[in-house]
C-alpha cells in the first residue's frame, strides 16, 4: 500500500524543523485544505499537497 500522508515526524525530517514546528505547518496546510472543502486528518498532511506547497509540485520519490 502506498503512503499518501506525511506525519509530523516525516515533515520534520524532510524540512529540518522540530516536530512541534511540523505540527504547526501541518495545521496551517490542513486549514487551507479545509477552506477549499477537503476533509483533513489532524496531524497528517497529504503528500501531494505538501510537495506542491514546499517544492512546487515536484515529487520526492516516495
Amino acid at each position: 500500500m502506498t503512503k499518501i500522508f506525511y506525519s509530523a515526524q516525516d515533515v520534520a525530517d524532510l524540512i529540518g524543523v522540530s516536530v512541534s514546528k511540523a505540527y504547526q505547518i501541518i495545521a496551517q496546510m490542513n486549514s487551507e485544505l479545509k477552506e477549499k472543502g477537503y476533509l483533513v486528518q489532524r496531524g497528517r498532511v497529504p503528500i501531494a499537497y505538501f510537495n506542491d506547497r514546499f517544492y512546487g509540485g515536484v515529487s520526492l520519490g516516495e
